[in-house]
């Protein structure tokens, strides 16, 4: 699978979008003294005009966009390969030295944005989104917070380098997680049901650490929530997430709903697929395997046979899609291989100062490998989409926003998807991909209420926390 080494991100083959006007191009952005000194000018700026203001609002976006972007390549640097001290260190280093010390400058800039906002117009529907927002992050702020808000960011590094670090002895080989999935598609039961249990064998030898970090970020969550003045951390997220259009209570509806709704039909699918199995009663290991017991689906064997396919799919679509998705890869925008080290899951995260994305995944040779491309294609497209806007803020969508352009790519695809499939093999995976569809609704809404229990009952312990997953 090519999966021998981690991307180095080398950008002096991706140069800037457009020259800086206002960020040196000899700063170094990850020097505490260097990022403060260029930030007090901003804020110590004369404004006298309109044209002044959105010129100021230029300039900050510039530097939003390239010490985002240097965060954005520590931590990608950090994810394709967590167990590199030196990876890991910088990362570190930038996120307990540099952005802590950037917050409370940060705060003071937005403040002065909207004072200045007052004096002088700008036009109301190009900036109304920006307001709303910017008056967001400036009510929650709390100096008392950095600190937590580092601490945070340091526990869900360790929690990727844990999981980065797990392999299970199987066959003979060492094989990281995502490796031994693909033994949970074969036919043959028995060894499905032993990867399983080797695979969660491996997960419970890291449970009371991993237990131990989620229940030191709940504490931290709490306390932040407290702090700006909230009475739990949901409250707390839901306007640090601008989410300025529904409720926790929304969420809970949609809990309800899917429960009444969509869960039936998922327990349809489940026994119709416990019947053709001729089983008794389904187990985990068998809820991923063709229930006829055909072969798995196999659609490339590297890693550069499904850029290619995938490639060769965007551009069918549109010839467009196929020339930005070439340039990603041609220009080391894509890890896609699974490899020890390498921590969990798949992401697209843009550079945002080159405005370009790149897409991470652990990629073993599986059906569900190829959709997760499409997927974060779908993400990666939507970025390339609005690299134009000239503010850092507007290039990017609300989280929930987002899911619409990958989840939209992955349906988008399916009349390509016989680039990789013989006409069978293509209407087994949509068949696949649909039951997919209606089972990523209950899952979403089961991690979605569990969450909310979590932070609306923060003093719960271990014992119940597991009492409350199974139930949900």
């Amino acid at each position: 699978m090519n999966s021998n080494h981690a991307v180095e991100l080398n950008l002096t083959k991706l140069p800037p979008y457009q020259p800086r006007t206002f960020v040196p191009e000899n700063i170094d952005l990850t020097d505490k003294d260097q990022v403060l000194g260029l930030l007090q000018k901003l804020l110590d700026r004369t404004i006298n005009s309109s044209e002044e203001l959105e010129r100021w609002l230029m300039d900050m976006s510039e530097f939003d966009a390239a010490f985002g972007q240097v965060y954005s390549v520590l931590h990608i640097r950090m994810t394709c390969q967590t167990d590199d001290e030196a990876r890991a260190t910088a990362f570190r280093n930038f996120v307990e030295n540099v952005v802590p010390a950037v917050k409370p400058i940060g705060d003071q800039i937005n403040r002065k944005y909207l004072k200045e906002r007052e004096r002088f117009p700008l036009d109301e529907n190009r900036y109304r989104v920006y307001d709303r927002a910017t008056r967001a992050d400036v009510e929650l702020f709390r100096e008392e917070n950095v600190p937590l808000q580092t601490q945070e960011s340091l526990l869900s590094q360790e929690y990727q380098t844990v999981c980065g670090a797990m392999t299970v002895e199987f066959q003979g080989k060492e094989l990281t997680l995502p490796q031994m999935a693909k033994f949970l598609v074969e036919p043959d039961r028995p060894l499905r049901e032993s990867a399983w249990k080797a695979t969660t064998k491996r997960r419970l030898q890291d449970k009371d650490r991993l237990e131990e970090i989620f229940d030191k970020m709940v504490d931290l969550r709490v306390q932040i929530a407290a702090n700006a003045g909230f009475d739990n951390y949901m409250q707390y997220k839901f306007k640090d997430y601008h989410r300025f259009d529904y409720t926790p209570d929304d969420c809970k509806r949609y809990h309800e709903t899917v429960e009444k709704r969509v869960v039936p039909v998922y327990r349809e699918i489940l026994e119709k697929r416990r019947q053709q199995m001729n089983l008794d009663k389904l187990r985990p290991w068998d809820l991923s395997v063709d229930p006829q017991g055909r072969p798995p689906l196999k659609p490339f064997e590297t890693v550069d046979q499904l850029i290619a396919g995938v490639e060769k799919m965007f551009t069918n679509m549109d010839p467009n899609l196929g020339g930005q998705f070439r340039m990603m890869a041609d220009t080391g925008l894509l890890d896609l291989a699974s490899r020890k080290g390498k921590a969990p899951g798949g992401y697209q995260s843009t550079l945002s100062e080159i405005r370009k994305p790149f897409i991470f995944m652990n990629a073993v040779g599986l059906n569900k490998d190829l959709f997760t491309l499409l997927h974060e294609g779908g993400h990666a497209f939507h970025s390339l989409a609005c690299a134009a806007d000239p503010l850092h803020a507007y290039r990017h969508a609300p989280m929930e926003f987002c899911e619409v352009a990958s989840m939209g790519m992955e349906l988008l695809s399916h009349d390509q998807l016989d680039v990789f499939y013989n006409p069978q093999e293509k209407q087994r995976t949509l068949f696949e991909h649909f039951e997919d569809v209606i089972h990523i609704l209950p899952w979403v809404a089961t991690i979605d209420s569990f969450q909310h229990w979590v932070y609306e009952n923060p003093k719960h312990t271990r014992e119940q926390r597991a009492e409350k997953w199974l139930e949900i």
